[in-house]
């Protein structure tokens, strides 16, 4: 049961928020939350659910590489089968990420639609973004740059503050679609080291659950040494037509 807000009797505290364990439950009260000390409160309760999560995970994984280590041990195994036992465990920890074998969209400036294929180098190089936007729009990209701050603001390692290089790992991207699909994916095994699986992981998602199409190309994007800003600025409003579409998103004006 969640804990009454300022519309109801109860005053919201810190230790109700502690008993939440749904990402989602806390997403749905930091939206309809008003009172600034309320939002600090549930922004906090949702980074201290993410890391115990992860810290739960990262545990797990230790005990289970620990009891293969010790069943190996306990069967004889010589030092090269417990090395190939490790490997096991750690094969099946893994993920496996099918889009990585997959050829990846490309975006083409003659109409909206994507291309799957597999794209030569001249045909990548070639990829280009729509214009720059126009004067009269520059008060939607503000808008549309303060929503997306504000909806990865309790997430670890992001800090948007453009459309270029806050968004050069991959990791702002898989925040703001998790924000909408928290059990899509596990956000805190995600290591901003590797920014191709996570921009592959954010693009499918997002086209999978959201129906946004996948306008920005995986590969182009780690070659850049940053985004281009028009590019992402033309996904992640594409992005949030889809969520106004699918009723995730409820606005009276679309960036």
């Amino acid at each position: 049961m969640e804990p009454k807000t300022e519309s109801g009797s109860a005053a919201l505290t810190s230790e109700d928020l502690a008993t939440i364990e749904d990402e989602e439950v806390l997403n749905k009260m930091l939206d309809n939350a008003a009172d600034f000390e309320q939002r600090r409160m549930i922004r906090a309760a949702l980074r201290d659910l993410l890391k115990k999560k992860r810290d739960k995970r990262e545990q797990e994984r230790g005990s289970r590489q620990q009891d293969l280590k010790q069943q190996g041990l306990s069967k004889g195994g010589t030092a090269g089968g417990a090395v190939s036992v490790g490997r096991a465990s750690m094969n099946q920890q893994q993920p496996t990420n099918k889009l990585s074998s997959q050829p990846s969209p490309t975006f083409s400036t003659s109409s909206n639609r994507t291309t799957t294929g597999q794209a030569g180098p001249a045909v990548a190089s070639a990829q280009k973004c729509p214009p720059a936007a126009a004067p009269n729009a520059k008060n939607v990209k503000q808008m549309l740059l303060d929503w997306c701050r504000a909806k990865t603001e309790p997430y670890e390692g992001v800090n948007i503050q453009n459309f270029s290089s806050s968004w050069k790992d991959g990791i702002a991207f898989c925040a703001l679609v998790h924000r909408f699909f928290p059990d899509a994916f596990e956000y805190s095994i995600l290591n901003p080291n590797k920014p191709r699986e996570n921009f592959l992981l954010a693009f499918s998602t997002a086209e999978r659950l959201a129906g946004c199409p996948p306008l920005l190309d995986a590969d182009d994007l780690v070659r850049m040494k940053e985004p281009d800003w028009k590019c992402v600025y033309t996904y992640i409003q594409e992005f949030y037509r889809s969520l106004v579409e699918k009723g995730l998103v409820k606005t009276k004006k679309r960036p």
